[in-house]
């Protein structure tokens, strides 16, 4: 599907230039003289190249329209990451820069939704949040009683996310995969 160039949205998939690349920032400039134009940071989804393009209002590029599929995570082996897709039982191994820093997230059993450009896997989407348990957080300063001061913890798979001060080691919390932040602690 054809879109125009200052269309784009982040999280967009586009053709261009023979490569699948997704839309990470946008910018929409009006310059005083000339037309508009919207300039577009973009990734790669296949090498993970990053490049920055202006796409003029007249030009149109090509919205890719991805596959997804569910599958559970089985396990890890030093950087590979196995898969095993839900419907037909079959297992997929990719490398765990797929992932990027949302990789330290997966837990074995974990159900996660892959995305597929002819039939290839080009990303892996986690669920939103997740439950860790913290097995190291720092003592509470005495004075720091604001309500917005938060202390550093350690997760147990190794993840350091800042918490509340009433939140000791051996709590179990609820951790946004994404932004790496502390939600609320688990039921």
């Amino acid at each position: 599907m054809k879109i125009s160039g200052v269309d784009i949205r982040p999280g967009n998939i586009i053709e261009y230039e023979g490569g699948i690349w997704k839309a990470v920032k946008i910018q929409h400039t009006q310059p005083g003289k000339g037309g508009a134009y919207m300039q577009v940071e973009m990734k790669n989804l296949i090498d993970g190249r990053k490049n920055n393009v202006r796409f003029r209002s007249a030009e149109t590029v090509e919205r890719v329209r991805l596959d997804t599929k569910d599958f559970q995570f089985l396990f890890k082996d030093g950087d590979a990451l196995t898969f095993m897709d839900k419907e037909n039982y079959e297992q997929i191994t990719l490398d765990a820069g797929i992932l990027g820093d949302a990789a330290a997230f997966l837990q074995d059993g974990m159900d996660v939704v892959m995305e597929l450009y002819d039939e290839r896997p080009i990303s892996v989407q986690l669920p939103d949040t997740i439950e860790a348990m913290i097995v190291e957080a720092d003592a509470v300063v005495k004075g720091q009683t604001a309500s917005s001061s938060y202390k550093p913890a350690v997760l147990d798979n190794g993840v350091r996310v800042m918490v509340p001060p009433h939140i000791g080691a051996g709590v179990k919390i609820v951790v946004d995969v994404y932004s790496r932040e502390y939600v609320r602690r688990a039921d």
